[in-house]
C-alpha cells in the first residue's frame, strides 16, 4: 500500500511540475561535480591575502574561504550531497586554459572581470573591488603612472595591469613575469624599478616582505578592477548556483564576516571596506 501511495504521489508531483531540487536534471559543470564528488578550483599560491601558502604550508585566503563557506554549500544543496574541494594552482596565463580544458571548474583568486575576458569565460558577481597601483622601494621617484616613462615596470603576463601600461604609458619599459613572486623577486634584485598590480595585492605583498618598511605602494588607482569568479561560458545553471552562494553570504552577513577575518582591523591585511563598496555588494543581491 505504501508503495502505491508513493507512486501516486510521485506521479502527482510530476504532473504538477514540482520536482525536488536534488532530483532535477543536472547539466554541465554541476553534473561533472555530481559524478566526481569534487569541486576543483584554480587559485593562486602567492597572492596574500586572497590565496597563498602560509608559513604552516596551508593553502588559505579570502577567495578560498568564499568558495569553502559560501559556494561549496550552495553546490551541495543543489546536487543533494556533500562534495570535496580540490585546489590547483592558476596564474594569469594559465587560468582560462585550465577552465576550457576542464582541468578546473572555477577560478577563485584575483581575476578581474573584463569585457574581453567575457568572450572566453563567464563570471560570477563581483566579490572584491580594487585598482592598479605600483610597489616601489621607499624614496623612489615613481609616484604614479604619470612618471614611469623610461622606467622598468614589472607586471604579470596576461594581466589587465600589463595591458593598461601598454596603452597608457607606452614609453615605459614593460617587463612581464609569469607570476607575482617572480615579479617581486625582480624588484628585490633591482632588475625593475616598480611592480604594478592591484593595490590590495601590492599591500599584501608588502606586508609579507622580509622588510615591509623598505617598500611603498604609490599612485592613484589607474584602473578599475572588479574581481569575479570565472567559469566556463554558457553554463547558466552552474553560474546561478555560484551566484546564489555569494548572494546568500552577502545577505546573511557571512560574506562580511569572512571579509573582516582577512581585511578587518585584526585581519591578515587591514583594508576597511568603504560605505560605497558595501552598498555596491549589497545591491548585487537580487530578490528571492
Amino acid at each position: 500500500m505504501k508503495r502505491v501511495i508513493g507512486f501516486i504521489t510521485a506521479v502527482a508531483l510530476l504532473v504538477a511540475g514540482i520536482v525536488p531540487v536534488a532530483a532535477q536534471q543536472l547539466t554541465g559543470t554541476l553534473e561533472k561535480i555530481n559524478q566526481s564528488g569534487v569541486l576543483t578550483i584554480g587559485t593562486r599560491t602567492g597572492s596574500p591575502p586572497f590565496a597563498y601558502v602560509n608559513a604552516k604550508n596551508e593553502w588559505v585566503g579570502f577567495s578560498i574561504d568564499l568558495v569553502e563557506e559560501l559556494v561549496k554549500p550552495a553546490i551541495e544543496k543543489r546536487i543533494g550531497k556533500p562534495i570535496k574541494l580540490e585546489k590547483k594552482e592558476s596564474t594569469p596565463p594559465t587560468r582560462i586554459p585550465l577552465l576550457t580544458s576542464n582541468a578546473v571548474d572555477l577560478i577563485a583568486g584575483t581575476m578581474t572581470d573584463t569585457r574581453t575576458r567575457r568572450e572566453s569565460v563567464d563570471f560570477s558577481l563581483t566579490f572584491f573591488v580594487t585598482g592598479a597601483q605600483f610597489l616601489v622601494k621607499k624614496g623612489s621617484p615613481i609616484k604614479g603612472i604619470q612618471n614611469i616613462d623610461g622606467k622598468r615596470i614589472a607586471a604579470q603576463q596576461g594581466s589587465t595591469n600589463a595591458r593598461i601600461i601598454r596603452e597608457k604609458a607606452p614609453k615605459a619599459q614593460l617587463r612581464e613575469f609569469p607570476d607575482q613572486p617572480a615579479a617581486f623577486q625582480a624588484l628585490l634584485q633591482g632588475q625593475v624599478d616598480a611592480y604594478t598590480n592591484d593595490g590590495i595585492q601590492l599591500a599584501g605583498l608588502k606586508a609579507k616582505a622580509p622588510n615591509p618598511a623598505q617598500w611603498e605602494v604609490v599612485g592613484e588607482f589607474f584602473s578599475y578592477e572588479p574581481y569575479g569568479m570565472a567559469m566556463r561560458r554558457n553554463d547558466s545553471d552552474f553560474r546561478a548556483v555560484v551566484n546564489v552562494g555569494l548572494m546568500e553570504g552577502i545577505e546573511s552577513g557571512k560574506y562580511f564576516e569572512i571579509y573582516d577575518k582577512w581585511f578587518g582591523a585584526k585581519g591578515e591585511l587591514p583594508y576597511p571596506m568603504s560605505a560605497a563598496v558595501r552598498s555596491f555588494m549589497i545591491y548585487q543581491v537580487v530578490p528571492k
